[in-house]
């Protein structure tokens, strides 16, 4: 079985989501896997990823303003607010979303669906570098 890792850092312009999907598929074509996996981790708490509509930007405007309803920030109970209102928030966002994803590789290529897009979810109201790694196994 091979393996092929690779790292590579996004920067954000605060809260939102941000598509990662093409640079992923680089690291999978570059992997020269035929079948495996692809793992995707974001080294971050309080940025998570999602699988996510890439065809119409308006599902993910939706997302983000349901967990702004879901986890608002003016919570009065959150004592973890040392950097700031969106500090807890974006901890407990990133806590219901994932750190990480695994996509099957067939052919060469992640299964993705035909609407399905990978994101970088940014819960934090500031600009951020994201580091986020990935490890193609298969054969």
């Amino acid at each position: 079985m091979a393996a092929h890792a690779a790292e590579f850092t996004l920067s954000t312009r605060g809260k939102g989501t941000y598509e990662i999907t093409d640079q992923v598929m680089n690291v999978v074509a570059e992997a020269g896997v035929g079948t495996g996996t692809a793992t995707i981790f974001v080294q971050h708490t309080s940025a998570s990823l999602v699988i996510m509509e890439n065809a119409d930007p308006s599902a993910r405007t939706d997302l983000e303003a349901f967990f702004d309803h879901l986890v608002p920030e003016d919570t009065p109970y959150f004592i973890h607010t040392y950097e700031g209102p969106d500090d807890m928030p974006s901890h407990i966002r990133m806590a219901l979303t994932r750190s990480s994803e695994v996509i099957p590789v067939i052919h060469g290529r992640m299964t993705l669906g035909t609407w399905q897009g990978i994101f970088l979810f940014e819960h934090r109201h500031a600009p951020h570098t994201r580091r986020i790694s990935i490890v193609v196994q298969g054969d």
